[in-house]
């Protein structure tokens, strides 16, 4: 139950600007004690700058910050520790070769004569992590235990430097039901004890669960603040997405003319029970040959995290994927090629482009890599493929000898689907393809995907903007919390079913 207590965090007119980007806008935030209060936002809304700036990573560029009804500008994270403001991030920040005791008192380890007085650091690390409900050994490496146990040893310590105000940032993104149920018992105490708790996650079932009051921001700007009882989840999704849900809307007509899901009889791929700890629960899924197949989501359901398992950047702890009818049971990205798979990156900076290479040589790499190292493709060859590839995908370039980092988004986009494309897949997987880029290049990549399934190539695309999926997919299939919760076919490929469905009110999956 939500205490109307005093607030212990005020936050005014939060202001940040990164080079050519205004990261925060004015921003309000307030935290009470004795609340868990939800920090809500799709990517790039400007939760994680608002933490860095409240912790000391990033310095203020505007506003004020009120603790205990005092003005503190924290200097770094340490400074805010001082001050009284714990953080747990999504990675357990500890370190593994040391004890429990070690980690819980690092830095500030109790001192006897000169030295470490290790029995009392002992006994009241034992202290500590009792009040966190843990029974354990603080003279054991913190390796020894699971990534659970070292998430509650890592708030255990956290609470002990707190002066009232504790951030968990994405806390339960690596834990199963059982270990989530455990940490929120922990927090309804901590809570109830007086502490004023900010929450930062994507998934809503958890949201209203364990929270008391949501402040939502998008695109660096507060939308507003709300208790968390009398926000639908509906309200809270349309307020995250900034779309308006129309209850008269209908589905845009398919633009995939002759391409109905009737006349995609023949699988390329199928998943069956495919899922791993802590990221997707198992799922089944199937992919007709020359369809277009949607992920939606929020930020955090799953979407990314189930084509990088069908690809095999992340290994599978269940399930097998079947291509055609040969069954795979472990998959690996150059196997994934070798099947006729291509995958472009949601983040093409950091996993897509290799900045010092030229566009020729970064629109070769994948082709090279599924012929293998010893059948060197010769520089002629590169040439074509690339001038072919320049031309069919109008990449803006004087010539294909430019490093790709000198391009802009749109084109490193482009040379990206160029490089997959020349290894002719037969799926190709596209997360968050026209993320970034100008509204003319978006829609030559629309187009281009329509094209290419009409042609008979299965395409799977994530994609935050529910017009691109709208206009592009056949089927759309819809994740909520790491699992898939609904199907949408046909004339239900609308905006408003999907935002409804997000939020839990739409089609049931099949």
């Amino acid at each position: 139950m939500l205490r109307q207590e005093k607030p212990i965090l005020c936050m005014e007119g939060i202001t940040k600007i990164f080079p050519g980007v205004k990261a925060l806008s004015d921003v309000n935030f307030t935290l009470r004690q004795g609340e868990v209060h939800a920090l809500m936002g799709e990517n790039g809304a400007g939760k994680s700058t608002l933490i860095k700036v409240l912790t000391g990573v990033h310095n203020l560029d505007g506003g004020t910050i009120l603790f205990n009804g005092k003005n503190i500008e924290p200097k770094s994270p340490l400074d805010a520790q001082n001050i009284g403001i714990s953080t747990v991030y999504q990675e357990v920040n500890l370190c593994p070769n040391l004890t429990v005791a070690e980690n819980i008192f690092i830095g500030r380890q109790p001192k006897k004569r000169g030295s470490i007085d290790w029995k009392l650091m002992n006994r009241k690390s034992q202290e500590i992590l009792q009040r966190v409900n843990l029974d354990i050994d603080p003279t054991k490496l913190l390796s020894s235990y699971s990534v659970a146990i070292q998430q509650m040893i890592a708030i255990a310590r956290a609470v002990d430097i707190s002066a009232g105000v504790l951030i968990l940032d994405e806390p339960t993104a690596s834990l199963d039901d059982n270990e989530v149920k455990q940490l929120f018992k922990l927090m309804r105490k901590l809570r109830d004890e007086g502490m004023g708790i900010v929450f930062v996650t994507h998934f809503l079932d958890q949201v209203y669960e364990i929270t008391d009051r949501i402040t939502v921001l998008r695109n660096g700007k507060l939308i507003g603040e709300y208790e968390t009882s009398e926000l639908s989840r509906i309200e809270l999704v349309t307020k995250m997405v900034g779309r308006e849900i129309d209850e008269k809307e209908h589905s845009k007509q398919n633009k995939r003319v002759g391409a109905s899901l009737q006349r995609m009889e023949e699988n390329f791929l199928k998943a069956v029970g495919l899922g791993k700890k802590g990221t997707i629960e198992p799922f089944d899924l199937e992919m007709k040959k020359g369809e277009v197949l949607g992920l939606a989501g929020l930020l955090g359901s799953g979407r990314s995290e189930t084509a990088r398992l069908i690809f095999g950047i992340d290994k599978a702890d269940d399930g097998v994927i079947q291509v055609g009818e040969k069954e795979i049971a472990a998959m690996y990205p150059k196997k994934a090629i070798e099947q006729g798979m291509g995958f472009c990156p949601e983040d093409r900076k950091k996993e897509g482009i290799v900045g010092e290479l030229t566009i020729r040589e970064n629109m070769i790499l994948a082709l090279q890599a599924k012929r293998g190292m010893l059948n060197y493709i010769s520089r002629k060859e590169q040439e074509e493929i690339a001038n072919k590839y320049i031309k069919m995908l109008q990449i803006a370039t004087p010539s294909m000898e430019q490093q790709i980092r000198n391009l802009s988004g749109g084109n490193q986009q482009k040379v990206i689907l160029g490089r997959w494309l020349a290894t002719n897949p037969k799926l190709l997987i596209l997360d968050e393809p026209t993320r970034g880029i100008d509204v003319g290049t978006r829609t030559e990549i629309q187009k281009l995907i329509r094209t290419l399934a009409n042609e008979g190539m299965t395409v799977l695309l994530i994609s935050s903007e529910l017009e691109e999926l709208v206009a592009c997919c056949d089927r759309v299939i819809v994740l909520r919390d790491r699992s898939p919760i609904g199907q949408l076919c046909g004339e239900d490929i609308s905006e408003s079913i999907i935002m409804k469905t997000i939020a839990g009110g739409g089609k049931n999956v099949s």
